[in-house]
């Protein structure tokens, strides 16, 4: 589990690298969809920590919430993020045309750096190496 857990904190620095990336040569779209994935994978591996299984993408979001927010662990401001990338990925994904911003693409960033943040330090504390 341990390194199942590490694994994904790694997918998810490189999902953010690659959002930053992508911000950088103007494809917001993508960007705000690595961002998201980057938040993704760290719920999926602070999850994993309960034992916890999942099976889609809104089923991550909702226990993240009932363990990790309604418990105090982490501020309610993650859940918000979460749910706003979640939000973001599907517009930008799905949209028959562009509304995402440079500016919103940079926002969506700057929230999965504190999502990570977050989650790693939780991790440590908890005695997993990354």
């Amino acid at each position: 589990m341990r390194e199942k857990i590490k694994t994904l904190m790694q997918r998810a620095y490189e999902s953010l690298d690659s959002a930053k990336l992508l911000v950088d040569r103007g494809y917001n779209d993508p960007s705000v969809s690595r961002s998201y994935y980057a938040m993704f994978y760290a719920a999926e591996a602070v999850l994993l920590t309960k034992d916890l299984r999942f099976s889609s993408h809104k089923g991550v979001i909702s226990l993240f919430g009932q363990h990790f927010i309604q418990s105090g662990v982490f501020p309610q401001e993650l859940s918000r993020d979460l749910n706003k990338a979640f939000d973001e990925r599907l517009t930008g994904d799905y949209s028959f045309k562009s509304i995402i911003t440079q500016e919103i693409a940079r926002n969506a960033i700057i929230r999965a750096e504190n999502f990570i943040e977050n989650i790693k330090g939780y991790l440590i504390k908890e005695g997993y190496e990354l």
